[in-house]
């Protein structure tokens, strides 16, 4: 008798139910608004990623623009799709960095380092840039495809969900959710850009997801560092690894590979890293964020936060992680709130909910907590950014 409510608890996660329904997590007053102001000749598409620099300048990177692909040759060029935008704290806007750039293609993430250096990630593009604080470009990880399939192949029909934690709602590959993992390769031979799951990575010989070693991404995700400059890339969407370099930019290592077991990633769609170098990825394809040190070896992971997308880490002595539990893109009603946790694991409130209006949260995919209490939003649901106020009990 003694070990069934463990045995209870192992069926119920794997069965896709986070542990969060079945423990009260205080809710947390909050206040919103929609804070940034863009002249009338700009509108803002999917906010796919939003950061904050030391001066409280918001940074917007958005699925808006013109995607081309030029077809005239023999090899298809595709460009355009994505902008980066600057904002003051007051929300006015201030000048867009990187305006038709090479590599700006279909948005993933932006983030800003402590020196006030900004960092995009693009999906598409299979690359992450890196801004001076004055928007010169100081560095380049990945490299764009000198060509795009055209037409796309249409992927192969996904299998059956299985009894997988965290395969969810419904068959498919769509946002990761039952999603099988596939057998594609390279760019352009995938599915939508918002699918998780296949392809497989660009790596030969080893498992499917590993990847090259070294600094050729497959639709990268999210970008973090260390204190001491080393940066980490989540490769997410083609592959399923991290990547570690260093603050130069040289290539030293990469763990992962898709699956279950620990270690193993299905569709890693975030990453943040504490004040000890500890390393937090959101696993979210298996419906968990996994702990690891800075070498990759795995520590532990936190099946209570449903499907982690977007994770920010707080400055400060006392450092709290927020992880958004993101509804999928193929029903904007569900899910939706966002978790604030201590480094153990530990929930200590949530806020939000799936919806339209201000105060909830459509597609949530990417969270800035320079400030603890103060957050801003990113959603690729509702086209904008939420300032979040929060207030704590």
């Amino acid at each position: 008798m003694k070990n069934f409510l463990p045995i209870v608890l192992a069926a119920t996660m794997l069965a896709g139910v986070p542990a969060v329904a079945q423990f009260a997590v205080p809710e947390i007053r909050f206040d919103s608004a929609e804070p940034l102001k863009f002249p009338d000749n700009i509108h803002l598409g999917e906010a796919a990623g939003v950061a904050t620099n030391s001066k409280g300048d918001v940074f917007v990177y958005s699925r808006t623009g013109h995607p081309t692909i030029s077809i005239g040759s023999a090899r298809a060029f595709a460009h355009g799709g994505s902008r980066l935008f600057q904002f003051d704290r007051t929300g006015k806007f201030v000048r867009e960095i990187g305006q038709g750039s090479y590599g700006f293609l279909f948005a993933q993430q932006v983030r800003v380092d402590p020196q006030d250096n900004i960092w995009v990630v693009d999906q598409m593009a299979g690359m992450v840039i890196k801004f001076d604080a004055n928007g010169q470009m100081q560095l380049l990880l990945g490299r764009k495809a000198e060509s795009e399939r055209v037409p796309v192949l249409t992927p192969a029909a996904p299998a059956a969900a299985g009894a997988a934690a965290g395969e969810g709602r419904g068959a498919g590959a769509a946002e990761g959710r039952g999603g099988p993992p596939g057998a594609g390769a390279g760019r352009g031979a995938g599915p939508a850009p918002e699918a998780e799951g296949p392809p497989a990575g660009r790596g030969r010989g080893g498992p499917p997801g590993a990847g090259a070693q070294s600094d050729v991404f497959a639709r990268p995700t999210d970008v973090a560092w260390d204190a001491a400059g080393n940066i980490y890339v989540a490769d997410g969407f083609g592959n399923a690894r991290v990547a570690k370099f260093d603050k130069n930019g040289k290539f030293i290592k990469s763990w992962g590979s898709r699956g279950l077991a620990p270690g193993q990633f299905n569709t890693p769609r975030g990453i943040a890293i504490d004040a000890q170098g500890t390393v937090y990825v959101a696993d979210s394809g298996n419906r968990r964020i996994q702990v690891f040190d800075s070498d990759g070896n795995f520590k532990t992971q936190f099946l209570n936060v449903g499907t982690p997308s977007a994770i920010c880490i707080t400055s400060g002595p006392r450092q709290y992680l927020y992880s958004s539990n993101s509804n999928p893109a193929t029903d904007l009603d569900v899910d939706g709130e966002i978790y604030k946790m201590d480094l153990n694991g530990r929930l200590v409130g949530r806020f939000g909910k799936a919806g339209k209006q201000l105060k909830e949260f459509g597609t949530a995919n990417a969270i800035d907590c320079r400030s603890e209490n103060d957050l801003y939003v990113g959603e690729t649901g509702n086209w904008r950014v939420q300032k979040l106020a929060l207030h704590p009990n």
